[in-house]
């Protein structure tokens, strides 16, 4: 778990503020109360301090220790609702329905950090992906330069049986259903950067198909060719090789026969699936059969982070993910200052 103790122990020595939208939930909750005590990061728990009834009383007495908002009675509700009203005005939202929307909590989590009162966001643990996603775009927007937001799986192999030890990313597994090669491009370059943010390690992407090198013919074949061909254009920094087939990626005798002189080798540790048909089947089926703990959603492309969760998830889970939003407003403060100096 090495991997991931980085990015808890990098987390801690940011101090970021993250807002956890679905306060009324004990997973959530515990997960609030885990991050105070390994002072992972400051957390803004939203909730309606009306609905205690809905959370074990045991954890009463710890969320006195917690921030805690309530959107229908906070003090920067109706700033909130400023701020949505004049993002949205041109939609024909009224100003008193600016007021509603801020208070609902997931709307309020997202509007804390557009304004800058938090660094990110998580969501996902009762609702749908759909609504947390779709309020993630509307209200934080996508990145400077982004076309396309998109999501990955972050992977930790550490158990006896794995053969290969440390983290990957499998992407899109989460989000973006049949993404054209352009597409798939532009989710490869944005993964493996998130690798390398998470890990600072090299990212290594595989671009994956049911072919490896031209060995079947098929529209689905030449998508993924066409991505890894603008990907190499685009990013001719990274170390990409496609189309190939999973075990080609990943095992480096297959990759010694099957594609002799790819620059990954058979070591790859970006996985950029060509659909999300594959994306999903493949991440579950990693993660229930092979016993590699799974991280995410975790989305890519937003100009702050907000992230979503899975509705089976457990405390530890939303621990981890609060942990990963940290790492990625601590890479955002870093581009910032790049950007910035430049200037």
């Amino acid at each position: 778990m090495k991997p991931l103790e980085n990015i808890l122990q990098n987390a801690a020595s940011a101090q970021k503020t993250i807002v956890l939208s679905e306060g009324t939930d004990p997973r959530v909750i515990q997960a609030a109360i885990d991050a105070r005590k390994l002072d992972v990061a400051r957390i803004i728990l939203v909730l309606d301090k009306g609905s205690e009834g809905t959370r074990p009383a045991a954890l009463d007495e710890e969320i006195e220790g917690l921030e805690v908002h309530d959107p229908s009675s906070s003090p920067v509700t109706q700033e909130l609702a400023d701020l949505y009203y004049s993002m949205r005005k041109h939609k024909g939202i009224s100003p008193e329905q600016a007021l509603e929307q801020a208070k609902i909590a997931h709307v309020y989590a997202a509007l804390l950090v557009k304004a800058g009162h938090a660094d990110g966001c998580i969501g996902g643990a009762v609702l749908s992906s759909a609504e947390v996603i779709k309020t993630a775009i509307q209200v934080i927007g996508v990145a400077e330069g982004t076309k396309l937001v998109s999501s990955f799986f972050l992977f930790l192999f550490c158990e006896d049986h794995h053969t290969r030890k440390g983290a990957c990313i499998f992407s899109d597994a989460g989000l973006v259903v049949d993404p054209s090669a352009e597409e798939l491009c532009e989710i490869a370059i944005a993964s493996a950067h998130s690798f390398q943010d998470l890990t600072n390690e090299t990212a290594r992407i595989a671009m994956l198909s049911f072919s490896t090198r031209g060995s079947a013919k098929h529209h689905a074949v030449s998508k993924v060719q066409k991505a890894t061909d603008l990907a190499r254009e685009a990013a001719p920094d990274l170390l990409i090789d496609g189309e190939l087939q999973f075990d080609a990626a990943f095992v480096p005798e297959v990759a010694q026969s099957k594609a002799a002189d790819s620059p990954i080798a058979g070591n790859a540790n970006v996985f950029i699936f060509p659909n999300l048909d594959a994306g999903n089947i493949g991440y579950k089926i990693a993660q229930r059969i092979g016993g590699a703990t799974a991280i995410g959603p975790i989305l890519q492309g937003l100009s702050h982070p907000a992230n979503d969760l899975s509705r089976g998830c457990s405390s530890e889970d939303i621990l981890h993910m609060i942990a990963v939003t940290t790492a990625q407003s601590l890479h955002k403060d870093k581009t910032t200052s790049s950007v910035e100096q430049q200037v």
